[in-house]
């Protein structure tokens, strides 16, 4: 409702104006000023660059900080989250400033040196200082800031130290997947064609690599507070985004080419909940490209917990080949040992009618 009145009072002072003008036309031509080079337009014009900057910039400061809600700012839950913040702010001042400084430079010359009878402008056609100056200090400035965030985003996007959680984060219409490396902490191939979305094959996990064995996939991307997490992304349809705003996460998954992020939880899903007073509270993955009429839906749930919780979750994980026996066949036959071992499956009812089944075949 508020902004509402203002809209209808910015109406209103552009009529009032517009009116102004008109009188001020009307009146000089009553008087006989329209044989003059200066007509009173010219004050009303140069009074209106004043009303216009002054408005304008109350605008500018309501709208960019005063109309801010809670939502615009989330609370940081990441270590370079802190770097990310500092420089948006940094570079958000040193632009309003050079935003604000040139509006009334531009406004305030076009009042001040308004036409009057009798003024002669002087010409005054090139400055080499003055040039100097004026490209140098924005090329500094402009160069200070882009190599300060250039040398954030490389670190967040190059090589994870080695003690990274790997986590594979892989998008597809309209949800996001997670896998996880098992015991050997290594994450093992995929090949698209391995897709098999009967036996729950939907990332394209490849089973003829040994380190793929003990593979399994989380429901919700469990990660531990205060450890570099590193994320490996892809996505098999369409470009789709991985964008979580608490951890200032943002990297796009695009089909064919595997990005990366890595990053560091510094509050777990606890924490902030009570942090912000909400017992709702949940860190939420979402996809924030336009990927199709579902995008809307493609969201996920992240859980930060303590390491000790965390390490308690992994351990109590099961390989996707254990869920899914189905997947044996897909095991060549010198890695059928190591899978039953590296997955689990000796004590695996469903192993046996596996076992059962390949028997009967290679009999007949």
């Amino acid at each position: 409702m508020f902004n509402l009145i203002i809209v209808v009072a910015i109406v209103l002072i552009l009529a009032i104006g517009y009116t102004i003008f008109r009188v001020t036309t009307l009146v000089g031509i009553a008087k006989g000023d329209t044989q003059k080079r200066v007509t009173g337009a010219n004050k009303v014009q140069a009074a209106l660059c004043v009303v216009f900057l002054v408005a304008g910039l109350f605008g500018f400061f309501y709208y960019s900080f005063g109309g801010l809600d809670d939502s615009f700012i989330q609370p940081i839950a990441s270590e370079h989250g802190v770097e990310t913040d500092k420089w948006f702010w940094i570079t958000m001042g040193v632009t309003c400033f050079v935003f604000i400084l040139t509006q009334i430079l531009l406004f305030g010359f076009s009042f001040k040196y308004q036409y009057k009878e009798g003024n002669q402008a002087k010409f005054y056609p090139h400055n080499d200082k003055l040039e100097i100056v004026w490209t140098a200090i924005p090329a500094v400035v402009l160069a200070i800031l882009v190599i300060s965030g250039w040398k954030i985003w490389v670190d967040i996007t190059g090589p994870a130290p080695e003690e990274s959680e790997v986590i594979e984060v892989y998008g597809y219409q309209y949800a996001f997947a997670f896998r996880y490396p098992g015991a050997d902490k290594q994450l093992g191939d995929y090949d698209y064609r391995k897709i098999d979305p009967i036996n729950n094959n939907q990332v394209g996990i490849d089973y003829s690599d040994k380190a793929a064995l003990d593979d399994f996939m989380g429901r919700e991307l469990h990660v531990p507070k205060g450890k570099p997490v590193h994320l490996k992304i892809r996505a098999r349809d369409v470009i789709h985004s991985v964008y979580q705003p608490n951890f200032r996460l943002q990297m796009n998954a695009v089909p064919g080419l595997p990005t990366r992020f890595w990053f560091v939880p510094t509050k777990t899903t606890a924490e902030m909940r009570a942090e912000t007073g909400n017992p709702d509270f949940n860190y939420e993955l979402v996809c924030n490209k336009i990927c199709g009429k579902a995008h809307f839906s493609m969201k996920a749930i992240i859980v930060v917990d303590e390491p000790e919780d965390y390490e308690k979750w992994y351990n109590e994980q099961e390989a996707l080949l254990k869920q899914n026996p189905g997947l044996m066949a897909q095991v060549p036959d010198n890695l059928r040992e190591v899978a039953i071992i590296s997955a689990d499956l000796e004590n695996n009812d469903s192993n046996q009618g596996v076992a059962n089944s390949e028997s009967e075949n290679s009999s007949l």
